[in-house]
């Protein structure tokens, strides 16, 4: 989407910047929420599009940037996936159609009031035979969405388009629903000769006509999404470059202004290096058969348009965010806004690696982490996953903390639980499996992808961290007996939509003599017990010493009185988890009351426990349960 982030920490100013930057961020998020709620009645999926597979489309229009105008043709190669009487288009009704084009003749249509365009056909066609049709049309544009808009930049005048979510529609006619991704686009504009069209792909070519006009041809052969076809035309100044090794097109187009600006043109070139980073750490960039670049806009902040990111300023933090959703947002791209933070918390992870990597001594990423630490904490609760109750509410879905902030952390916390290698492996492998590659995922399927890569199952992480709310408090105590150091981990949690946060817990001891230790204490259990073996005297014990995971306010005491009394008493535990059929109890000798909730606080069942006995499970549906009994509240899976 429009980002509205961090754009990145000075090297010489971290706090003033951060805060600078996230207020940056604040109006920038507020700009593209105003465009969403306008779009919002689209939904998700317009079943009208369900029954086709759109495979070509190729624009021919003609722009005039200072001329608020695109008219011109459409011609649009589908598969039915049945027979079919009739097809439906995602088109704005400001736009006006004149003309339906099907194997030389016109066909009837309907422009409707639900921004579609129904074209019925004299009679049914075939399934899964290629089909193809063109619609001719012209118009302005709705203006209230800011998918296409123009102005002027030096006097100049310039047109852009940005159509996150739900913008397309409002200036070609296409199929924008988020489960079928165009296989080849190909985009022919027609302007007066004096400027320059910049857009997806490669540029196949540029031919003057004679007539003062020009036209420019760019093609893509790797599958998009709708809203992530864009153009931008003005004076621009074309930058011609390679990056990557093996090389690969580097393509900008820039104002005049930008092209003179010294510190613009060296954050534009420092592309090469986070390139090079992102394809260590992340893989090979996605489209290196046709080019990475940038074309200039006016809309503030950037769109990652694929292949040729738009952007309205220059920062490092914001080059590195919109190339990193090349990877995350264009190759595999969220199938419904629901998952939203696969592209924005991906993309947010990526200024993350920039961050640590290239941009920031240790010191200033660490002062990042808090400072997205404490954002993402400044408020109990809130998930990251978008519920459908929540599709309405704006402010939710493009939430800075939630889906963009949290959602990184998220996959920071993922790498400090299997490791930097363990993690980028995996995270290589998520967007190169043959059904997820330039497709549309679900947070389940990141999910399903993490357990094949590493044969751990986070289902439960996830259900805490995505789907859950809020964070952990932790109360650690330790104390020192000889080489013995004991640990106990007390949590609290500031949402009960979780009942306890498990995770590995970061430790660092440092010795009375500059020595230093580290433990990852793997914290399953309220209230439990570690003991780790030390060999020299304990000075302090420091915890979430590199801000590894998502907590607020949580302390850490030096406890002589801490005995091990409670650390040898069976702690309660419920068991197995997940379980299939039947759960057990340890911990408890007398009959007691139970209750099990679903996550969202709706009551299942009522029972009393008894001893020793397994409590049969084997009615409920496969998902995540509360387990309610005196004051334990325990999360299960049911397989």
């Amino acid at each position: 989407m429009k980002k509205n982030y961090f754009l990145l920490l000075s090297l010489f100013a971290a706090h003033h910047a951060y805060a600078q930057n996230n207020i940056e961020r604040k109006g920038l998020i507020a700009k593209e929420m105003k465009s969403f709620a306008n779009k919002m009645a689209v939904g998700n999926t317009n079943p009208n599009t369900l029954n086709y597979d759109l495979q070509y489309q190729r624009m021919d229009v003609s722009i005039d940037p200072a001329v608020y105008n695109i008219s011109g043709s459409v011609t649009s190669h589908f598969k039915p996936t049945q027979s079919m009487n009739s097809i439906y288009f995602d088109l704005d009704d400001e736009m006006t159609v004149s003309q339906v084009v099907y194997h030389g003749n016109n066909l009837n249509f309907q422009q409707l009031s639900t921004k579609e365009v129904k074209i019925d056909f004299a009679s049914a066609i075939p399934a899964n035979v290629l089909d193809s049709l063109t619609i001719n049309y012209s118009g302005q544009p709705t203006s209230a969405n800011n998918a296409f808009f123009n102005g002027t930049q030096s006097g100049t005048a310039v047109l852009s388009t940005l159509s996150e979510p739900y913008g397309a529609q409002d200036w070609f006619p296409t199929k924008q629903s988020l489960n079928d991704k165009i296989e080849k686009f190909d985009i022919k504009v027609t302007t007066p000769s004096q400027y320059n069209v910049a857009s997806n792909g490669k540029l196949m070519s540029e031919t003057m006509l004679g007539n003062g006009q020009k036209r420019t041809f760019w093609r893509t052969q790797y599958p998009t999404a709708a809203y992530l076809i864009a153009l931008s035309v003005t004076n621009f100044v074309k930058l011609n470059d390679t990056m990557g090794n093996p090389p690969f097109p580097f393509v900008n187009y820039v104002f005049p202004s930008t092209a003179s600006n010294t510190t613009s043109m060296s954050n534009i070139n420092w592309t090469k290096t986070v390139m090079d980073t992102f394809e260590t750490y992340f893989g090979p960039y996605p489209f290196r058969n046709e080019k990475y670049g940038h074309m200039e806009f006016q809309a503030g902040g950037g769109m990652e348009h694929q292949t040729m990111s738009s952007l309205g300023s220059w920062g490092r933090g914001l080059i590195a965010h919109e190339l990193a959703h090349q990877w995350f947002g264009d190759k595999v791209t969220c199938g419904a806004w629901n998952d939203i933070w696969l592209n924005e918390g991906f993309a947010t992870f990526g200024e993350h690696v920039a961050n640590e990597k290239l941009l920031m001594t240790n010191s200033e990423f660490r002062n990042y982490l808090l400072g997205q630490k404490d954002f993402i904490t400044s408020s109990p609760g809130g998930s990251v996953y978008v519920d459908d109750a929540n599709l309405e509410n704006v402010g939710i879905i493009f939430s800075g903390r939630l889906s963009y902030s949290k959602g990184a952390y998220v996959l920071r916390m993922l790498k400090w639980i299997l490791g930097d290698t363990a993690f980028y492996q995996a995270i290589k492998e998520y967007h190169s499996r043959p059904a997820l590659a330039y497709n549309y995922v679900r947070t389940q399927d990141f999910n399903a992808s993490l357990l094949t890569s590493t044969g751990q199952d986070f289902t439960g992480f996830f259900n805490d961290w995505i789907y859950g709310q809020g964070y952990p408090t932790y109360n650690i105590r330790w104390k020192q007996t000889g080489n013995t150091l004991t640990f106990k981990a007390s949590q609290t949690q500031s949402s009960p939509t979780v009942s306890f946060f498990e995770l590995p817990l970061p430790i660092k001891v440092n010795g009375t003599a500059g020595q230093v230790a580290y433990f990852a204490l793997n914290n399953t259990s309220n209230n439990q017990y570690f003991t780790q073996t030390v060999s020299f005297p304990v000075a302090s014990v420091e915890f979430n010493y590199d801000y590894q995971i998502v907590e607020k306010s949580s302390t850490v005491t030096q406890d002589n009185t801490l005995g091990t009394t409670d650390f040898n008493k069976e702690e309660f535990a419920l068991y197995p988890n997940p379980a299939k059929n039947e759960i057990n109890i340890k911990g408890l000798d007398k009959p007691t009351d139970f209750t099990i909730y679903f996550t969202d606080g709706k009551l299942v069942r009522k029972g009393i426990y008894q001893p020793e006995k397994p409590i049969n499970i084997s009615e409920l549906v496969p998902g995540a349960y509360i387990f309610k009994i005196n004051d334990k509240n325990v999360k299960f899976l049911k397989k």
